[in-house]
């Protein structure tokens, strides 16, 4: 049952494919894409079931023998990603069918956003850091594509700044992995794990370390390489925006987590700090950037950035606890996230403005799409008993504990702020009142509406069951930190067939 491992790359693929049979046939591609989206959910979560049960696998393609060939290792971390990516992906695909026009479905949407999260879940189950940096470009190739899709000038605009910051981290990143290979003669990342132990110039090794923090810090919006995001988020489809929220800087986030937990723990007093030290600045910068703007997405898109301060908060922390806090808010952060974007778009299509000026009345008009928006802002900002209370509380015991006061008191100012932006956010699109007494008639047939709000309702459901059973999901991101900073089974699992 361990090639089962390859289905998440195989399905979007093939999904893809099939689709593009159907070139211009709009609806055939639209059921393509439901369908390939739900198979690959299924897959996803047979696949975390598999590998909570019976550990860690791997699968050597080709039979190759490891470290010669190309290796997909799949643990708890990629499990619970691949999962994540999955639900994303059907929910937002789903919403698609609703929201997105002609022009897009008819050059090729749905075909795209599969070989999008081809290119994603191939970036969680690689276990060569070489093929990470391609399915890296698997997934910025689509990701541009969309992008730009439907040719607007503001898209063309924040692609530009999105695709320049992009192709300098794989720059970084491919001088980086050529450094790597020529001090250690191998990019299978678990036998880079045994081989880089043995050189004798720790400071070397720092280096590429820091020039990997840079390749993926520009990916996942870290202070600060950040402000290509706030650019180009707001500017593609909210479907779009929706998936790019919750994945795209999520992959660069599982980059940082993966190789600073397996490779680079030589002189975690260099790395890790610089990491938490990175952290807050992330948390605070994009916070106040949030705070400043008055555009749903703008503010949203600035969110994104003091979250991702979060994850990596646990990573800096560098203890078993913390990084069970960094995975709990992915998971946390990943069906928040995506929801206000969809709810953003919900309130464009009814009102027809992201500025909350021209926005008002929504919690009159269309008070479940309301309760849906309240339960993710107030799961974002941190109260309980929703799921952001539980990853920041996790963050911050985790903190408190090996005595970094500072980062505490950062994460809690940041959380108060975040509370800010969000009732903003509530004051001005969903409690003020607009001019006129009567509801503002929409152009948007019922039947879409209900669509759009089925997948928000989908999400909004799990961020409570998130936070309902967070000792179940706490104790899966424990069991993952476990693996993380052990990664004594990672390795075995990936070399056995030398042993």
């Amino acid at each position: 049952m361990s090639h089962i491992i390859i289905l998440p790359i195989l399905i979007p693929l093939i999904t893809a494919a099939v689709s593009l049979l159907g070139w211009k046939k709009r609806i055939y591609q639209k059921n393509m894409g439901v369908v390939g989206a739900f198979l690959l959910l299924v897959v996803a979560v047979y696949l975390l079931m598999h590998v909570y049960r019976n550990g860690i696998i791997a699968v050597q393609m080709g039979s190759w023998i490891a470290p010669f060939g190309i290796t997909l290792v799949c643990d708890l971390f990629s499990a619970i990603m691949v999962l994540l990516a999955a639900i994303i992906a059907f929910a937002t695909i789903l919403y698609s069918c609703f929201t997105v026009d002609k022009d897009r479905e008819s050059f090729g949407y749905y075909p795209l956003m599969h070989l999008m999260m081809m290119g994603i879940c191939g970036a969680f189950l690689t276990g060569d850091i070489f093929n990470l940096y391609v399915w890296f470009e698997v997934l910025l190739i689509s990701s541009f594509v969309l992008l730009v899709l439907g040719g607007e000038k503001q898209q063309m605009e924040g692609a530009i700044k999105y695709v320049t910051l992009n192709l300098l981290s794989s720059t970084f990143f491919l001088v980086a992995v050529g450094i790597l290979y020529g001090l250690l003669g191998t990019l299978n990342m678990a036998d880079l794990a045994i081989k880089i132990k043995t050189i004798s110039e720790p400071g070397l090794i720092t280096l590429v370390s820091v020039l990997f923090l840079m390749a993926f810090g520009i990916k996942a919006a870290i202070f600060p390489m950040f402000f290509w995001l706030p650019a180009s988020y707001h500017t593609p489809p909210v479907a779009v925006s929706a998936v790019f929220a919750g994945l795209l800087t999520k992959v660069g986030v599982y980059a940082l987590i993966r190789v600073f937990t397996l490779i680079f723990i030589q002189d975690t007093e260099v790395t890790h700090s610089l990491i938490l030290g990175i952290a807050a600045f992330t948390m605070v910068t994009g916070v106040l950037g949030a705070a400043a703007q008055n555009e749903f997405r703008r503010i949203l898109s600035f969110h994104i950035i003091s979250q991702i301060g979060y994850m990596i908060m646990g990573l800096g922390l560098f203890t078993k606890a913390a990084l069970a806090g960094s995975v709990f808010y992915i998971i946390h952060h990943i069906i928040v996230k995506s929801n206000l974007f969809l709810v953003s778009g919900f309130a464009h299509k009814v009102k027809g403005s992201f500025h909350l000026s021209k926005l008002g009345d929504m919690y009159r008009d269309h008070p479940y799409v309301s309760i849906v928006f309240l339960v993710s802002a107030l799961s974002l900002a941190g109260l309980p008993p929703l799921s952001g209370f539980f990853a920041k509380f996790i963050l911050i015991k985790s903190a408190l504990e090996v005595g970094q006061y500072g980062i505490v008191v950062v994460a809690l100012i940041v959380g108060l702020l975040t509370l800010f932006s969000m009732t903003k956010i509530w004051q001005e699109v969903f409690w003020k009142k607009m001019e006129g007494s009567k509801p503002v008639l929409s152009s948007v047939s019922g039947f879409a509406l209900s669509g759009m709000f089925i997948p928000m309702v989908w999400l909004a459901l799990m961020t409570v069951c998130i936070g309902f059973g967070a000792q179940f999901v706490f104790g899966l991101s424990l069991q993952t930190a476990e693996q993380l900073m052990d990664p004594t089974s990672y390795v075995a699992a990936v070399l056995q067939s030398q042993q």
